[in-house]
Parts: C-alpha cells; sequence; structure tokens
C-alpha cells in the first residue's frame, strides 16, 4: 500500500519569525498523525529555523526548488548539497517555476537526476493550463510532462523502491480557488501519469509512484480527493499557511 503525503508549500510567504511561530502550531497536530507523511516546504531563508524545530519529529523538510549545478557562479540559486543539509524533500517544476521563471520539461530533467544524486526525494509537478484543458489537450501536455522530466532516470529506478513523488497540479486549479473535481484528478492520474510511468519503466513500479493531487486543496475538500485510490495525498498551497486547515487535510489523509 502507498504510504500517502501531505506536503505544505509555503511559496514566498512567511518570516523567520513568522515561520517560527506558523510550525510551533503545526508540531502538535500533525505528530498526533500516523499512517501519513508529512512535509513542509518554507522559503529558502527559513530552512535552517525551521529544521532545527523540526528536529526530532516525524515532520520532514523540503525545499520549494533547486538548482541542479554542485556549485558554480549561480548567483541566487541553491545546490542539491545544501538543500541535502536539511531537507529530506524538493519541490521541481511547480507551475509557477514554469511559468515565471522558465522552467522547461528539460530542466525539471536535470533538477531530478541531481535531486536523486544527492538523496532528496523530488516532488515533480505537472499539470496544465487553463488554455490547454479547454482545447483537451490535458492527456498531451500532462503525457509530455513526466515523459521528458523523468527520461533520465529511466535506468535508475526499481521495483521496490521509487525514490520520487509526482503531484498533478491543473495550472487552472492553482491558487484560484476552482479546484479539479475527484474524477477528473483521478482519471489523469490513472490514465496518464500511471499510463505513462508504465510505458517507461514498467507496470509495478507505476503502481508503487506515489501520486499527489494538488490545486486549491482545503479542509473542506480534501477527504473526497484523498479517498480515491489513485491519490495518495495532496501537495497544498495557501491552505498550509494556516495551522487549523493543515492539519484538517494531514487528517483526511489517513488511511
Amino acid at each position: 500500500m502507498r504510504k500517502p503525503i501531505v506536503a505544505g508549500n509555503w511559496k514566498m510567504n512567511l518570516t523567520i519569525a513568522e515561520s517560527r511561530q506558523l510550525v510551533s502550531e503545526l508540531i502538535p497536530g500533525l505528530e498526533s498523525i500516523e499512517g501519513v507523511e508529512k512535509v513542509i516546504c518554507p522559503p529558502a531563508t527559513d530552512l535552517l529555523a525551521v529544521a532545527a524545530l523540526l528536529e526530532g519529529t516525524d515532520i520532514k523538510l523540503g525545499a520549494q526548488n533547486m538548482y541542479w549545478e554542485m556549485s558554480g557562479a549561480y548567483t541566487g540559486e541553491i545546490s542539491p548539497p545544501m538543500v541535502a543539509e536539511y531537507c529530506q524533500y524538493v519541490i521541481i517544476g511547480h507551475s509557477e517555476r514554469r511559468k515565471y521563471f522558465g522552467e522547461t520539461d528539460e530542466t525539471v530533467s536535470l533538477k531530478i537526476q541531481a535531486a536523486l544524486a544527492h538523496d532528496i526525494t523530488p516532488i515533480v509537478c505537472v499539470g496544465e493550463t487553463l488554455e490547454e484543458y479547454e482545447a483537451n489537450q490535458t492527456a498531451s501536455v500532462v503525457a509530455r510532462q513526466v515523459r521528458d522530466g523523468f527520461a533520465g532516470i529511466i535506468d535508475q529506478i526499481e521495483a521496490g523502491f521509487v525514490p520520487f513523488v509526482i503531484a498533478y497540479e491543473p495550472v487552472w486549479a492553482i491558487g484560484t480557488g476552482r479546484a479539479s473535481t475527484r474524477e477528473n484528478a483521478s482519471a489523469v492520474i490513472s490514465k496518464v501519469i500511471r499510463k505513462t510511468l508504465a510505458e517507461m519503466f514498467g507496470q509495478e513500479i507505476a503502481e508503487e509512484v506515489r501520486v499527489l493531487y494538488g490545486g486549491s486543496v482545503k479542509g473542506d475538500n480534501a477527504a473526497e480527493f484523498f479517498d480515491d485510490p489513485q491519490i495518495d495525498g495532496g501537495l497544498v498551497g495557501g491552505a498550509s499557511l494556516k495551522s487549523s486547515d493543515f492539519i484538517a487535510i494531514t487528517q483526511a489523509a489517513i488511511p
């Protein structure tokens, strides 16, 4: 059985002081939840402070982005060794990175390879824009993102241990309050994402990969999504900034 994951993407929010306050509110509630992998992904400036607070808990830490080179003249970037000092996870290919910062399937692939080389679990985001959705291009776009993103690691993945997570995030549902339906998300995961993974890695591995849903996940709709056998948890944006909301969403993922 795939262990569900709920990851909170704080995006560009919270100072160190604010992050300490939120984490202090989250820890008691999250630690009481068993059977769910819990991940917090604060801004890079908050990682050290949050890591200190999470020490000794079962809550994991994730970065929101990472460059693929080990070091060098890449002003403003953080490298895999830097991320690995504090984090167990890293978000790769989020639609906001693709839209605002020129992220491509090729750079996503390079980052996935770099993360795995440093024992960091990538949470790889895929999803279609509103224009692509309305043009019935969801399947072709998402399949391409999966195929091109994971092309560089085909020979590295073996059944029994799949060191990556995928988050299906329809771009038109991120931060808009307009969530996809459970049926639509489940169909994309099963008929596009897992189908493409099976073609690349084999059916056994495709069934082992944990696939999350992201896109306006809230306390009042999380259970509906998480009850679907294809959906293994959520990548949560705005709701992860409120302790009561994020705890409620995580509770909804209990198997």
